[in-house]
């Protein structure tokens, strides 16, 4: 069993008006100083796999099909 952990963030100069909202949310709620709030998305996954370059590749190929928007979104990979 191989697990991974797969993180999506927007690519810089995409606009992210969800990061725009949290990052007012938190100045109102008085923390002051936060600035350039990003969000994005996290994947936690468990391959039922032994070869580790098998499992790095069908991840990516994941990413690349539906978990990440890669014209707008960067990804990463970390398998544990």
């Amino acid at each position: 069993m191989i697990k991974a952990r797969i993180t999506v963030t927007l690519k810089n100069g995409v606009l992210d008006p969800q990061g725009k909202a949290i990052e007012g949310a938190l100045g109102s709620l008085g923390f002051s100083g936060v600035g350039a709030v990003r969000q994005g998305k996290v994947f936690d996954l468990e391959l039922d796999r032994t070869d580790r370059a098998q499992a790095e590749a069908d991840l990516k190929a994941m990413c690349d099909k539906l978990l990440a928007n890669t014209v707008i979104e960067n990804y990463s990979i970390a398998v544990v």
